[in-house]
């Protein structure tokens, strides 16, 4: 079997090696060794677990990439089930590669004889197979599977993504299976693998967005990772290697990231980072020319979008800029297929699918022809497999914004509900009213995959993104009133619950997306000259927990020091969790609160660690 174990080795150097850029891969050798799933990480959507985090880990532990797979301590026996879990766009299948491509060039992991890496995106075109086929389908080397369960060879079975699996594990009620040859459902064979019914003698390494990881059984898990994001330093490396002949840019560029708290945060996240980093750019080579605009720098989610997206429909990247009649066929066409996408995108992110495939795409009218543009390069992604071509989004966010343009778009002419895509529904008049059920659907949704989309779908709304947009993507002369009544429905959801939720401070962002920032402001400088006391209404509660999060004044130290009742203390217990740094003096606190507090200390997802 050596030459077909050398030939297995050349095609895992050669399909992980390539995209692999040295310098950005420091940060994937060392990973966080985790307990387990926080609250947050189970419930909340990716970009608000990073918001709410501020981009920093709660755990100090960390494992290099070459002992992932090695005991702890000498007494210990090696994991079988490792998970590694990472918000969308932080480098899971990127680690995976990196970490293929080292062994088949034995860098690393020597005491394993097998790697064989599968994606859930691949899993997903079959309807049943058996663990043999399996085994088979990762090494197409032809060697006997038998081999690969035999006693003395460590195989290690890498499952990445998944997030993107179509059907949830379900452990509960799984048929057993033991006989490696029978064929059975997908989702089965996966829950059986990791039961150890089948492959028993195999590690299994599986990688996924938090929420999803949520579907295996922590006592079925011997390990958890988790990956961090960029430090200061990897981002500024991150912007010299995209910049690399301007180095003036990327500074100006890290600059006006580091301005702005909360695009600081996200930026840790490489995926996000790429996309910031671009609209800025391209807002910065424009407007040096043309400052009649008298703009702003794009600082919301929305703007930076509007800028990424305009960037990519008149196909100007920085590296080649277009003439002007070509710009304008390219629209038109760029137009179509950013309708039809949207329309994929929707009604994809409503039922957390992010992976599509040929027969999708069919039925979503999108030309598959057009989809080669140097557009949907920039915002689809594809991979040929062996049986179909898989297609995804380049982030989670871009899937979100396109089905937030496709709602906006769509909710000006709709008589039905959109989100029921039969159309068959009560009548719905209005974009207001079409706004009012997305806002009501995100917020009550039990799972909170529609939390960016209507930050968007609010962002949309703002003047600068319109102005923006205007002729391009939106509609000349968009009606201005809509804005306060988006407002009105916005501020509607701040007083109607006692404690402050996830969902109010996201209620806070998206008034931020549509420039609507007056409430915010004025706690903002209340809190600075220290006279919030009777201040804290409901809604200024809300506005109180967003700026825990991304104002500068709680930066060093949040100080609620004389301004905090026990009704009030109790409604912001959730997110008084992760300040570092707490001040309340002199606020007549009586034992009930005390025990308050206490519970909050000892929560898992407490990162406070001074309290005055």
């Amino acid at each position: 079997a050596e030459p077909m174990v050398q030939k297995h080795l050349e095609s895992l150097q050669s399909s992980c090696g390539n995209g692999l850029e040295t310098g950005a891969l420091q940060r994937l050798t060392n990973l966080l060794l985790v307990e387990g799933l926080t609250d947050i990480q189970q419930k909340e959507h990716d970009i608000l677990q990073v918001e709410t985090t501020k981009g920093l880990p709660s755990v100090s532990k960390s494992i290099p990439l070459e002992k992932l797979f090695l005991p702890l301590s000498k007494v210990s026996i090696p994991p079988r089930i490792s998970v590694t879990i990472g918000v969308a766009g932080i480098g899971k299948s990127t680690l995976v590669k990196l970490f293929a491509c080292s062994w088949a060039k034995g860098e690393i992991s020597r005491d394993i004889t097998f790697v064989l890496p599968l994606t859930f995106r691949e899993l997903n075109t079959y309807e049943k197979l058996s663990a043999e086929r399996l085994i088979c389908s990762a090494f197409p080397h032809g060697a006997e599977p038998g081999c690969v369960s035999a006693g003395a060879a460590r195989t290690l079975l890498i499952l990445d993504g998944l997030d993107e699996f179509k059907t949830p594990l379900d452990f509960s009620n799984a048929v057993v299976c033991t006989d490696p040859k029978k064929e059975i459902q997908v989702d089965n064979l996966i829950t059986n693998i990791i039961r150890g019914n089948l492959l028993q003698e195999a590690s299994v390494w599986v990688t996924s967005r938090p929420a999803a990881a949520g579907q295996i059984p922590s006592g079925l898990v011997d390990r958890m990772t988790e990956i961090r994001g960029f430090g200061a330093a990897e981002m500024k490396d991150f912007l010299d290697q995209m910049f690399l002949d301007n180095r003036d840019l990327s500074s100006q560029v890290l600059q006006h990231i580091r301005a702005n708290r909360s695009l600081h945060v996200l930026c840790t996240i490489p995926g996000f980072c790429w996309i910031s980093g671009s609209s800025i750019a391209y807002f910065l080579k424009h407007n040096s020319d043309q400052s009649r605009e008298a703009a702003v720098v794009p600082s919301t989610l929305s703007e930076i979008f509007s800028y990424y997206f305009k960037m990519a429909l008149s196909g100007d990247w920085l590296e080649k800029p277009r003439e002007a009649l070509r710009i304008e066929q390219a629209v038109n066409t760029s137009r179509k297929l950013v309708g039809s996408l949207g329309r994929l995108a929707f009604y994809g992110l409503l039922r957390r699918k992010h992976v599509f495939y040929e027969q999708d795409m069919k039925a979503y009218g999108i030309d598959l022809s057009l989809l080669h543009s140097c557009l949907s390069t920039r915002l689809l992604l594809k991979e040929d497999m062996q049986a179909s071509t898989a297609y995804y989004f380049s982030h989670l966010t871009t899937q979100e914004f396109l089905a937030a343009l496709y709602y906006y778009t769509a909710a000006k002419r709709a008589i039905f509900d959109l989100f029921t895509e039969s159309g068959v529904s009560w009548p719905k008049l209005g974009f207001l009213s079409h706004f009012r059920a997305a806002v009501q659907r995100a917020l009550q949704a039990e799972e909170r995959h529609l939390d960016i989309f209507i930050r968007f779908l609010s962002g949309l709304l703002s003047p600068q993104v319109t102005r923006l947009l205007a002729g391009w993507l939106l509609l000349k002369d968009e009606p201005g009133g809509l804005r306060s009544q988006a407002v009105a429905v916005l501020q509607g959801c701040l007083s109607a619950e006692p404690a402050v939720s996830w969902r109010a401070v996201n209620a806070m962002r998206c008034l931020q997306e549509l420039r609507h920032t007056g409430t915010a402001r004025a706690v903002e400088e209340a809190m600075r000259s220290g006279s919030l006391a009777g201040m804290l209404t409901p809604m200024n509660c809300s506005a109180l927990a967003y700026l825990l999060q991304v104002s500068d004044v709680c930066l060093e130290e949040t100080n609620l020091s004389n301004c905090l009742t026990y009704s009030v203390c109790k409604s912001l217990l959730s997110q008084l969790l992760f300040c570092h740094s707490l001040r309340l003096d002199n606020n007549q606190f009586k034992d009930d609160v005390m025990e308050l507090l206490g519970s909050v200390l000892s929560g898992k997802d407490c990162q406070i660690q001074r309290l005055r």
